[in-house]
């Protein structure tokens, strides 16, 4: 062979060699993503002067996905009633098409409630009882995830609860683990059942005082289910803490154009110095229908619960919430809650969103000690409330 035709042969090879690599070298993708979400509300009775009627835009967000190769990062930012707060800020790697793991400030897989974002509830607002219990709260952690074709599992370990806490403010940082497990035997589009099991460990809180830590304590609650008003609802604060414990089974069943949904909370908080537990328990259930629009519900495998709607569906769901807050051998009355609600979600695109709810939400068994040891009880109340709301995302 020629040298002439080997050195045309070479040079030829080593002009494609670097063409082929930028081919197939990861491509770096920026993606903006925000959401607008304005309500209103109107509330009854309003006579003890709790509620006011009104409007607001009850969330902003601004962030950016980017994207290079198997890594993804997201840095969201909400706005609403003049403060900033940071949202999701955490880096991902997958793997392949069944793992990821994921590390940063976010939603960690929990139960059902864990497969939609707060805009994304189907009736309007997560359930009272999942919020009480912080069950989709973000926290600082990683996340690894399995997604299998009839088994979905997800395993976190968490450190802290705010990314603007520092850790010297605590004298103590509070760590756990949380795992979500699934089992989805059949999941195609129009026919879906599946059921889970969740599970959290978490040591106690502290608070820095001067050169002295606190003993550890868990603080949670719930305002009524609306953003219009910021009315407390549910309250408890458990001090002397050792740990806190969360089970919740979950249950997703479709079928065509109606699906059934919800999950049941157990949670358990130990105490020192043979003080009584603290226990807190709460049910929900959604009856899910697409009116007009599509006609099965789909399923989204990565969070393990139903699609949205495609756009120029009408979907109605039914819900009840119990939550039970109040534990008097721990000494402990947050109160005791019902929730009934009839949701109208109207998919207007791929980027807006229509809302009309109407729910009635109940309160008894709330109050506190006094300084003689008896319990002091506040009245049963109850609201009504009428609220609407438009959104955009993208």
């Amino acid at each position: 062979m020629k040298i002439s035709t080997i050195l045309g042969s070479t040079l030829l090879l080593a002009a494609a060699i670097p063409a082929f690599a930028q081919d197939e070298a990861p491509k770096f993708k920026i993606q903006p993503t925000g959401r607008v979400l304005a309500d209103g509300a109107l509330f009854a009775p309003t006579d003890d002067g709790k509620f006011a009627d009104g409007v607001n835009i009850a969330d902003v967000r601004m962030g950016v996905k980017a994207y290079y190769g198997n890594w993804m990062a997201k840095i969201d930012v909400g706005y609403g009633f003049g403060q900033i707060s940071m949202k999701d800020v955490y880096i991902q790697y997958k793997f392949n098409d069944k793992n990821l793991i994921r590390g940063g400030y976010f939603v960690h897989q929990f139960g059902l409630q864990a497969a939609t974002s707060s805009s994304m509830k189907p009736t309007f607002e997560a359930p009272i009882t999942d919020t009480y219990m912080n069950a989709t709260g973000r926290n600082l952690g990683i996340m690894y995830q399995y997604n299998g074709d009839k088994f979905l599992a997800n395993v976190s370990g968490i450190a802290g609860t705010q990314i603007t806490t520092a850790a010297n403010t605590m004298g103590r940082v509070s760590a756990g683990g949380i795992t979500r497990l699934l089992y989805r035997p059949i999941h195609t589009p129009g026919t879906i059942a599946q059921v889970g099991m969740s599970g959290w460990y978490q040591s106690a809180m502290h608070k820095r005082e001067g050169d002295v830590t606190s003993p550890g304590y868990f603080t949670y609650s719930a305002n009524y289910p609306t953003r219009v008003d910021k009315v407390s609802l549910l309250s408890t604060t458990v001090n002397d803490a050792n740990g806190v414990v969360k089970l919740s089974p979950e249950w997703l069943v479709s079928k065509g154009r109606f699906a059934f949904e919800g999950q049941y909370y157990y949670m358990n908080i130990n105490r020192k110095h043979d003080l009584s537990s603290f226990t807190a328990q709460g049910i929900y259930g959604e009856l899910r229908a697409l009116v007009f629009g599509d006609k099965k519900y789909g399923y989204a495998s990565g969070d393990g619960g139903l699609a949205t709607p495609a756009p120029k569906t009408l979907e109605c769901v039914v819900g009840y919430n119990y939550t039970d807050a109040t534990d008097s051998k721990a000494g402990t009355y947050g109160g005791i809650t019902n929730d009934y609600s009839v949701t109208f979600n109207y998919y207007i695109n791929k980027y807006m969103l229509a809302r009309l709810r109407y729910s009635y939400t109940d309160l008894r068994q709330s109050g506190s000690l006094n300084d003689a040891g008896e319990v002091d009880l506040n009245p049963k109340s109850h609201v009504n409330i009428i609220e609407a709301r438009i959104q955009f995302m993208f």
